[in-house]
């Protein structure tokens, strides 16, 4: 009986030591997650490269970030996108048709050049899984509706838009590339990019450009701040506007009027170099 008695014990001290551990490492499992939510930052390259930092995601903290690059002008006005993981620049004032990744903290030039002159005005989107970038439009001329895609290695031109885009921006909707507005035509056309060519979407209510942007899982598309051009020219929107199931629908308001950049990331979208009115 003593012997059967002892051997209950062991077994409930062993249950006990199991449980112990199971409880240590399911804790020891929550606070590496909540530190790699916390760890997780957005690296943001304003005008001037040496002014670069890392935003946290829940925007409590910022920390300077050294980035590598030939001019301190370098990304002025460039298109940036993901290829194969790594973030890549697309034209600029600095050079209208150079192509650059970053490597750690370094921007590397490519020996790939873009096929049109890209100052100001156009922009890029990951596509195809991020194997791929779609560069878009410009800021003059015919480069207003040319657009080409880079695979890491080459670039290839492919349908120009039926409308010009300068500063229409590209973003998802129905897992296509679409684009809205045009800052120099005024206007409130939206098109999306099928295998066939551009093909027209409803107009967005306002004339509208300099805004974001971005795709939704539920296959609709979010456009996120801009300029609106009215009887009284150029005035900065608030809007949060969504198109889904081919209509337009106010869903909210920023806090202030501002054009700006976004960032998808876990389901949240980060708003980066903002421009604020009172």
């Amino acid at each position: 009986m003593r012997v059967k008695q002892e051997s209950r014990i062991l077994d409930l001290e062993n249950a006990q030591k199991k449980l112990t551990e199971l409880v240590s490492d399911l804790e020891s499992e929550l606070k590496t997650l909540k530190r790699e939510k916390s760890d997780v930052f957005i690296l943001v390259i304003p005008i001037y490269v040496d002014k670069s930092y890392l935003q946290s995601s829940d925007g409590s903290s910022q920390i300077s970030a050294t980035i590598n690059a030939p001019e301190n002008n370098y990304a002025y006005y460039a298109a940036y996108a993901l290829v194969n993981g790594k973030l890549h620049i697309f034209g600029g004032w600095y050079d209208d048709t150079k192509i650059a990744r970053l490597d750690d903290c370094t921007f590397n030039e490519l020996t790939v050049r873009l096929n049109e002159e890209r100052r100001s005005g156009h922009t890029a989107l990951s596509i195809e899984d991020g194997e791929k970038a779609l560069i878009c439009f410009g800021d003059s001329g015919d480069f207003l509706k040319t657009c080409e895609i880079f695979d890491g290695s080459t670039t290839v031109s492919t349908f120009a838009s039926d409308s010009t885009h300068a500063y229409g921006g590209l973003g998802l909707y129905t897992n296509q590339p679409a684009s809205v507005g045009c800052l120099d035509g005024r206007h409130q056309k939206a098109e999306t990019l099928s295998a066939t060519g551009w093909i027209p979407l409803p107009d967005h209510p306002k004339r509208i450009s300099v805004h974001s942007l971005v795709g939704l899982e539920n296959q609709s598309m979010l456009l996120i701040g801009g300029l609106d051009y009215g009887n009284d020219g150029y005035a900065l929107q608030s809007g949060i506007w969504q198109l889904k199931d081919e209509n337009w629908n106010q869903i909210g308001e920023l806090l202030q009027a501002n054009f700006s950049r976004i960032c998808h990331l876990h389901r949240q979208i980060n708003l980066l170099f903002r421009i604020q009115v009172s």
